[in-house]
């Protein structure tokens, strides 16, 4: 037990049970415990205390964890908060929807009972997370995996214990991406073997070998038992109704988000047809002057925009850049979690991260490929850049990493967070980015629409009014995606229940958001300042923000009624 963990356990005993101090101690410790409980998460939040452990998925303790949140998120509920602090108040409701997040996952989704991909997503992501920065030497990285290797074997032999209710779709997902990982344990794992010495390489080897074998033969497993799996199991719409009022801090219920995305689906949908040449929201990339040559000429490609994106910002004085932001780079998506990220995935700084670099894992280059993604980032990879990079997710959870208080800076609020990244694509093209009629904005307003028909199918996947392969033509019919990007985006939906509605639900928060601080500002209404304050306070729900900002307690109130 560390002296931070003892010293915050002594606070809780001495502070009594009304004091705000009891409850940032038991946030504390509850931080502490979670990251001890879920090693590879914390190798990949840049805290690599446990870089050679996988949890324990033993169903014993995968249960003890599940208690421990439940009784824990029991104590929070019961503070009597009133007469306590605007912030007082303000973090315990984000703490007490942090814990609700943890405990909806234990006791509705159970995904370590239904859901196969989260065993292979321990693995890959354990050896991801060592890979993705040179945090430690090579050979401290290369031992570390060799620890975790070790161990999947048996990992996953406790995995198909726990599936005793697996899902379909979630199994044939898994398989998919325990076959196509070879490549991160084959090859990018293998440039930290230079360090070993040779007994040391040759054990590192053997428990690659092993794990891989264990991971292909998990994959013919779960295929072997598919026809005898449910096709999806949706929560139902009181689940999906708690999740976004107790977790999002969201006052709508499933209705209005679809509401919501239907009116914005058609809005963009419409935006398009009225383009000079509606084609092109649809990227082409032969209407690109320059087609890269290869992977690594896609790359530097990608990452050249980023300069005059900068200079744009800055010369508008449109955002303003903190002097600790680190580097953002552009690197090729790993094989393996391809199938739920067809466009890739940003890898912001981590919570406790010394390195303040930030990553965007794009999908392997093909010119001719048929993938949304790829043959934006040919034409304009600008509108997607900008949401990845600055001023989106990295430049916004970079600053959120940089709270001084624990409670806000471990909040990541989804909907806040893709929400601000969107709305960044349509502002930056309002302010003049891009010529009007062109590629790229064209491609905003496409953005949006799929983004908009995300709620559709999340809203109806897990309130149980649509099957998977419905999600799918709904991403192309009304999105306008193409099946390999409709087939991902729907499995992602599917796998992460409620992440998808986050981006246009947050981007309309927004918006109504600068509208007030507008009225309010009068004469003295500037754009920068409103985007500067609004990404200081983090990445937490706009209800939560629309009471620090505009001392509205309202919108909160309303979720938490």
């Amino acid at each position: 037990m560390t002296l931070a963990l003892i010293a915050a356990l002594l606070v809780a005993a001495a502070a009594p049970a009304s004091d705000p101090a009891a409850l940032h101690a038991m946030a504390r410790e509850y931080y502490a415990w979670r990251d001890r409980e879920d090693p590879v998460s914390s190798s990949n939040q840049g805290l690599h205390t446990w870089d050679d452990q996988l949890s324990d998925e033993a169903m014993p303790k995968v249960l003890e964890r599940r208690k421990h949140v439940e009784a824990l998120l029991a104590r929070v509920k019961a503070l009597p908060t009133v007469g306590w602090s605007k912030d007082d108040r303000v973090d315990a409701a984000l703490f007490r929807a942090q814990l609700e997040q943890a405990a909806f996952f234990g006791r509705v989704l159970r995904f370590e009972e239904t859901n196969p991909q989260v065993y292979v997503d321990e693995c890959s992501g354990g050896i991801f997370s060592l890979l993705k920065k040179e945090y430690a030497p090579a050979r401290t990285r290369a031992l570390a995996a060799t620890a975790r290797l070790r161990r999947m074997p048996a990992f996953l032999e406790q995995g198909k214990k726990n599936l005793t209710r697996p899902v379909a779709l979630y199994a044939r997902l898994a398989a998919e991406a325990a076959r196509g990982g070879d490549d991160l344990y084959q090859t990018s794992l293998m440039t930290l073997a230079e360090s070993l010495s040779g007994p040391e390489k040759q054990a590192l080897v053997e428990a690659r070998d092993a794990a891989v074998s264990a991971l292909h033969a998990y994959a013919a497993w779960l295929e072997e038992g598919i026809p005898r799996m449910a096709a999806f199991v949706p929560m139902g719409r009181a689940n999906y109704d708690l999740y976004l009022r107790r977790v999002h801090l969201l006052p709508f219920n499933a209705e209005q988000v679809e509401m919501l995305g239907q009116a914005e689906l058609n809005r963009y949908r419409g935006l398009e047809s009225l383009l000079a040449d509606p084609s092109l929201a649809s990227p082409d990339p032969a209407r690109a002057k320059n087609v890269p040559a290869d992977q690594q000429a896609f790359l530097a490609a990608y990452q050249g925009r980023e300069k005059e994106m900068i200079e744009f910002l800055q010369k508008n004085r449109l955002i303003t850049l903190p002097a600790y932001l680190g580097p953002f780079s552009i690197r090729q998506l790993p094989d393996a979690f391809k199938p739920t990220s067809p466009g890739g995935f940003m890898n912001p700084p981590g919570l406790y991260d010394k390195d303040p670099e930030g990553f965007y894992f794009i999908p392997t280059y093909n010119p001719k490929s048929e993938n949304f993604y790829i043959r934006a980032a040919i034409e304009d990879p600008r509108p997607i850049l900008g949401h990845e990079g600055i001023p989106g997710h990295f430049l916004q959870i970079s600053i959120a990493n940089h709270l001084p208080d624990e409670i806000r800076r471990q909040h990541g609020d989804n909907v806040f967070v893709e929400g601000w990244a969107l709305y960044g694509e349509e502002m930056l093209s309002r302010q003049g980015l891009y010529p009007e009629n062109s590629p790229a904005q064209g491609q905003v307003l496409r953005l949006s629409r799929y983004r908009a028909a995300r709620i559709g199918v999340d809203v109806n996947l897990h309130t149980g009014n649509w099957t998977f392969d419905e999600a799918v033509r709904y991403f192309m019919e009304a999105g306008g995606l193409d099946r390999e990007a409709a087939e991902g985006e729907a499995a992602g939906a599917a796998s992460n229940p409620l992440q998808k509605i986050g981006y246009m639900t947050g981007k309309s928060q927004i918006m109504g958001l600068l509208g007030r601080y507008r009225d309010r500002k009068g004469k003295d209404f500037r754009l920068g300042a409103f985007h500067d304050e609004l990404i200081s306070y983090g990445s937490l729900p706009v209800s939560v923000i629309e009471w620090l900002m505009l001392d509205d307690p309202g919108p909160l109130e309303s979720a938490l009624r």
